[in-house]
């Protein structure tokens, strides 16, 4: 993402926790900092990526008293929504803008600039950012504050619960029969066909879980929905059972990929496996 912006021409000061992260950006033209208020100094625009919320929140803090005046901090990092909004209140409260903007399209999207950037935020905050965000994908605003992350919640649902499915349908495929690759084949370009389907049911057909997204973030991801639905006063029966298939890998696979969810489906079936090939987890 960092590189994105350079090529498209921005001045980009970096920080990273782990410094030697930072350090290797140098030779794209960012200019490394050794601290979150050096990195921060005297920029119009501040954007995070960080793990998660309490992550962003501990980092925020520590940078609040190095921002300039009308400061706007774009958050990409993928949060509870009530975080979002904690995030907003305090920076609106020291006279600065605050935008939540997660992201989806994984690593390649990142490499790209093809990203899914799904922006909370108020009209005039989004404007003085759209042009920068549109370096990294493709940016839509979604809603005020906190609407980024409902956006990226519901983009999650979507992606774990259709990768449970196409695990269960290449696993049926194979024991009643057919042959797994040939169906997924035969499906793609009809109602069934996804993303899901292209990349991580080829990944599952292959038995390559390393890592792209990894199946503690999916968890993560998974638990923020459900508090978000617990705070809009609805009940996803379908999440909660995708959410209890994946944290039957969180002590085994935390951080195999998340189409790992083929794992946790033969785990449920004793003495069936699709394919043949060993398993790619590192």
């Amino acid at each position: 993402m960092v590189r994105c912006l350079l090529r498209a021409g921005y001045s980009v000061t970096i920080w990273n926790r782990t410094h030697s992260k930072a350090e290797v950006l140098r030779a794209a033209g960012a200019q490394a900092a050794v601290s979150v208020a050096e990195a921060v100094n005297g920029a119009d625009v501040v954007i995070s990526m960080l793990e998660a919320g309490p992550v962003v929140a501990t980092v925020l803090q520590e940078a609040l008293p190095a921002l300039r005046a009308g400061a706007l901090w774009v958050d990409m990092s993928s949060t509870k929504q009530s975080e979002a909004r904690q995030f907003h209140a305090t920076l609106h409260a020291a006279g600065h803008g605050f935008i939540d903007a997660p992201v989806s399209g994984g690593v390649g999207g990142a490499q790209a600039g093809t990203l899914a950037i799904m922006a909370g935020a108020s009209a005039g905050d989004y404007a003085r950012v759209e042009t920068i965000l549109a370096a990294m994908g493709r940016p839509t605003l979604v809603g005020p504050p906190g609407s980024g992350q409902v956006a990226k919640l519901c983009n999650q649902l979507i992606v774990g619960a259709t990768l449970n499915i196409v695990a269960e349908a290449l696993l049926l495929a194979q024991a009643a029969g057919a042959d797994a690759a040939a169906v997924r084949t035969a499906i793609r370009g009809g109602f069934a066909e996804s993303k899901i389907l292209e990349v991580h049911g080829q990944r599952m057909l292959e038995r390559n879980f390393i890592a792209g997204g990894q199946v503690k973030s999916q968890i993560k991801d998974m638990h923020n929905i459900l508090a978000a639905a617990e705070a809009a006063h609805v009940t996803l029966p379908v999440t909660q059972l995708v959410t209890q298939r994946y944290e039957t890998l969180a002590t085994t696979h935390p951080t195999a990929d998340h189409a790992a969810a083929l794992l946790a489906l033969e785990a449920l079936n004793p003495g069936q496996r699709l394919g043949t090939g060993p398993d790619k987890l590192s």
